[in-house]
C-alpha cells in the first residue's frame, strides 16, 4: 500500500513553445500610392503573408518574383482538358470494337472497323499537330 499522496503530473498539452517567439509589433502607415506599390511587390514575390514579406525586405533576404503568363495557364488548362477527352475516346474505342465483334457478322464488322481505323488515323494526325503546337508554344512563350 504505497500510495503516493502527490497528484499525478500531467502535460499542459497543446503546441510546444517557440524558442524565440516574435513578440514585438511595429506599425507602418502607407499613402495610397505607396500601398498600391507595396501590394504589387507583395503579389509578385509569392510570399504567403505580408508580415513575412516585410521582414524579408527589411533584413535583406533574397526575394523571388513569380510572374505567371495567363495565356500559358489557359493553354495548359485546355491541353489538360484535351488529354481527358482523348482518354475517354480511347475507352469508347475499346467498347465499340468489342461490340462490333459480338453484334455483327465478320464481314460487316471488318468494314466498320476499316472506317473506324481511318478515323483513328485522322485523330492521330491531329494529335501530332497538337504536339507540334505544344513544342512551338514552349519555345516561344515559356522561358527556360
Amino acid at each position: 500500500m504505497n500510495e503516493s499522496k502527490e497528484p499525478r503530473k500531467r502535460g499542459k498539452g497543446g503546441r510546444p513553445p517557440k524558442s524565440d517567439p516574435a513578440e514585438n509589433c511595429v506599425m507602418v502607415r502607407f499613402s495610397n500610392e505607396q500601398y498600391a506599390e507595396f501590394l504589387t511587390m507583395y503579389e509578385q514575390s509569392g510570399v504567403r503573408s505580408k508580415a513575412r514579406f516585410i521582414l524579408a525586405r527589411i533584413f535583406g533576404e533574397a526575394l523571388r518574383v513569380i510572374k505567371t503568363d495567363s495565356s500559358a495557364v489557359d493553354f495548359v488548362m485546355k491541353l489538360s482538358a484535351l488529354y481527358g477527352q482523348i482518354r475517354s475516346v480511347g475507352v469508347n474505342y475499346n467498347q465499340v470494337v468489342k461490340q462490333l465483334h459480338t453484334t455483327f457478322g465478320e464481314k460487316k464488322a471488318l468494314t466498320m472497323l476499316y472506317k473506324l481505323e481511318q478515323e483513328t488515323i485522322e485523330l492521330s494526325k491531329i494529335g501530332r499537330e497538337v504536339l507540334q503546337l505544344c513544342e512551338q508554344f514552349k519555345k516561344e512563350c515559356l522561358p527556360e
